[in-house]
């Protein structure tokens, strides 16, 4: 069916691969680049012999010709953009010089500021739609299915759809003091950032982890989670129709938040770069630095995440209240690809778009969002690969 060029090498591009090595009809063959080509060739001899052809390279991301002469030489027919969202646009740049389609897993934001805004990438909309081909943005989870999930629930539960809360419960354990699931540098920007959401058409902001909730999740049960600021709102506001309000929480522990204040409090948490021994350091990368690798997670983490939509709308002129949510399981994921949920629930999808780019069940030149596109065929692949959906008619409300 087709070539795909992965950038990215790290935990959420492990699972990316091991996925579309399950789908050699869909991925013939693949290209696994990344700034470290020792980490893709550890990833090429894990999964080498099956009949997805594989190959590895060496490539800056920053480095928009080094990206277009890769492209030109493996000649992909998808670019999956698995490496940092500062990287999103070279990337993006590189895929108009060559005309191939390109897919993300998170926008863009700068690497001054934790500003997570749209407009950097859809300023690219219309050289994508003259060069004829398709950017698919946020194809993870959150953002991501979250965002298939609502068109799902527009196409066949609603006729409108008026609140949406997003809801993402990470309850597993790994046993460290302090850690993050996912890029630390990431992980720390996004939630030492105020947190917002979306109502009436306008943006609310709020202080970091101001608003808490307490929500009882399936399979879970009772955590406390707390509103931010998150990508996908600014999206799902604009293309799902009767939006009044829409917002963004995730489950933090009471240890997390202490060492996070504290961290923060000392400056740890800081961009700003400062003088150290004669060299300009930025203390959250050095913190990364100390930190535990997210990668190295997956063999401790046990339990379970939860991540999903409640909606709240109207259907044949009566209010409805709906939820679709997907369980993942940690162990069972570092069993099946070697890492844990939280890279497993943003690989799967980043394979899916991936493949319905390629397969031509999505086919739209320009630059768009995930909810833009018809969802009946993602919801079928998350069931088939690993990823299946749950869906409650009656489900608690956050207040």
């Amino acid at each position: 069916m087709g070539k795909a060029l992965i950038i990215g090498a790290g935990g959420v591009a492990s699972v990316c691969i091991h996925k579309c090595c399950q789908n050699p009809d869909v991925f013939e063959e693949i290209c696994i680049a990344s700034r470290t080509k020792s980490k893709c060739d550890a990833l090429k001899e894990k999964l080498d012999g099956g009949k997805t052809k594989i190959s590895t390279a060496q490539v800056n991301a920053d480095n928009v010709d080094e990206l277009i002469a890769l492209i030109n030489e493996f000649k992909p027919d998808v670019v999956i953009n698995l490496a940092l969202p500062y990287q999103d646009l070279t990337i993006m740049d590189a895929c108009l010089a060559t005309k191939v389609n390109y897919v993300d897993t998170a926008n863009y934001e700068p690497l001054d500021t934790a500003k997570f805004e749209y407009k950097w990438q859809w300023a690219y909309r219309e050289r994508f739609e003259q060069a004829g081909i398709t950017a698919l943005l946020g194809s993870g989870f959150d953002p991501g299915v979250t965002g298939v999930f609502s068109a799902y629930a527009m196409k066949h539960e609603f006729d409108e759809i008026n609140y949406i809360d997003i809801l993402d419960c990470n309850a597993g354990d790994h046993g460290y003091p302090f850690a993050t699931n996912f890029n630390p540098e990431i992980n720390i920007r996004e939630v030492s950032a105020k947190g917002s959401y979306i109502e009436d058409g306008k943006w609310v902001e709020t202080e970091p982890m101001e608003i808490k909730r307490v929500y009882d999740f399936p399979e879970i049960g009772e955590k406390d989670m707390y509103l931010l600021h998150h990508e996908e709102l600014e999206s799902l506001a604009l293309n799902i129709k009767g939006i009044k309000r829409i917002r963004f929480f995730m489950t933090f522990g009471q240890s997390y938040l202490t060492h996070l204040k504290c961290l923060e409090n000392v400056g740890m948490t800081s961009i700003e770069p400062i003088e150290f021994e004669g060299k300009q350091i930025v203390p959250l990368q050095f913190l990364k630095a100390v930190l535990p690798d997210p990668a190295s997670l997956g063999p401790r983490t046990k339990g379970k995440t939860n991540i999903g939509c409640i909606f709240i709308g109207k259907k044949d002129g009566k209010d409805k209240t709906y939820y679709l949510y997907n369980v993942c399981d940690h162990e069972k994921c570092y069993k099946e690809v070697g890492s844990q949920a939280v890279s497993y629930t943003t690989g799967v999808p980043a394979m899916i778009g991936a493949a319905m780019l390629l397969t031509g069940k999505w086919n739209k030149p320009g630059v768009h969002n995930i909810e833009e596109f018809d969802p009946d065929p993602f919801m079928d692949a998350l069931n088939q690969f690993g990823l299946p959906w749950k869906e409650s008619f009656h489900p608690d409300l956050v207040e």
